[in-house]
């Protein structure tokens, strides 16, 4: 029996096909889990599923039962069949008061147009997390300048004249690519490297695409933060310590996690973002901090309550459900 016919309330989950999905490591998986435990039926779909006729906002979704996946000492004792599903059906989208949209980037055309199509369903009085217009607005990269003087010195331009220029005022730096993940196409180079001229010719497509630049910090070798904020507040975090040789701390390049706490530094700079995520509907955001610098502001599928829940004890993802379903 569905939620929708027992009476239960529902929240339904935009994500990858859940097969591919990794449930030691997803978040996604975690808020599931964690909906599930606060009483709520679980439905999940992909953005294909996503349609309009007319202006019915709806969705081909099918429902799921998620088995408890509990840490160990060593990492997650997970059951050989963690997830069960019933067979799809087409629903209207305001049958969901909650949806989570929590498709992993790239933000390409597919990604936009399911925006488009949610922010339908917010205006039926759908509550979407993260608000679709600001999953548009938002670039991961892009997004926090607009709190610039809490981060490393930092410029974006396709103009390889400029970024060079930066770059022998700065010395060491690193080029990130805006429509980057996971750290993939992040690159370390220097002022004076020999053909850098050629790689910033390489990265902007020919002067084509602005990528941007940092002053790179030395202090990344004792680890990258990230912070989670849940309603602008912050919950919980984990360091992500670079392996040997490497200077990307990304999980998914290799990265190892550490528990950590927040330094004062840490919790101002949650503070000064807090006022801007609240009001532009930013309910969960992962923040990354470098020797108290903000380095980026994750909005489309932050990760690390996997990591938080498991190092630090803190029952994150339980938090986060906590908080909105008491807002």
């Amino acid at each position: 029996m569905s939620a929708l016919t027992s009476g239960l309330p529902a929240q339904l989950f935009v994500i990858d096909p859940i097969a591919r999905l990794r449930p030691t490591k997803d978040s996604s998986v975690a808020l599931m889990q964690a909906a599930q435990r606060a009483g709520q039926q679980v439905w999940v779909c992909t953005p294909a599923q996503l349609s309009v006729q007319g202006q019915d906002a709806l969705v081909q979704a099918q429902p799921i039962r998620l088995a408890e996946i509990r840490p160990t000492a060593s990492g997650w004792d997970l059951p050989d069949q963690w997830f069960e599903t019933d067979e799809p059906r087409w629903l209207p989208l305001s049958s969901f008061p909650l949806v989570w949209m929590r498709k992993d980037p790239p933000v390409d055309e597919a990604y936009l147009y399911a925006t488009h199509l949610l922010e339908l369903a917010e205006r039926q009085g759908v509550r979407v997390l993260n608000r679709p217009a600001s999953l548009r607005a938002w670039n991961e990269k892009l997004g926090a300048l607009r709190w610039s003087h809490l981060m490393a010195p930092s410029l974006v331009s396709a103009d390889v004249e400029q970024l060079a220029a930066f770059a022998a005022d700065h010395g060491d730096v690193v080029l990130k690519p805006l429509g980057g993940r996971a750290g993939q196409g992040v690159v370390r180079s220097h002022g004076a490297a020999p053909g850098l001229k050629a790689l910033l010719e390489l990265v902007t497509a020919q002067q084509a695409l602005p990528v941007m630049v940092q002053a790179f910090l030395p202090a990344v070798t004792a680890g990258d933060k990230r912070i989670l904020l849940v309603d602008g507040e912050p919950l919980g975090a984990v360091n992500r310590k670079p392996a040997a040789g490497e200077f990307r701390s990304n999980l998914a390049v290799g990265g190892s996690p550490q528990a950590t706490e927040l330094t004062e530094r840490e919790r101002q700079i949650c503070a000064e973002l807090t006022t801007s995520l609240r009001a532009e509907g930013l309910f969960f955001v992962g923040i990354d901090v470098i020797d108290g610098r903000l380095s980026e502001i994750n909005v489309t599928s932050p990760t690390g309550v996997r990591e938080v829940e498991r190092l630090s004890g803190i029952p994150l993802a339980d938090q986060t459900m906590e908080r909105l379903l008491a807002g």
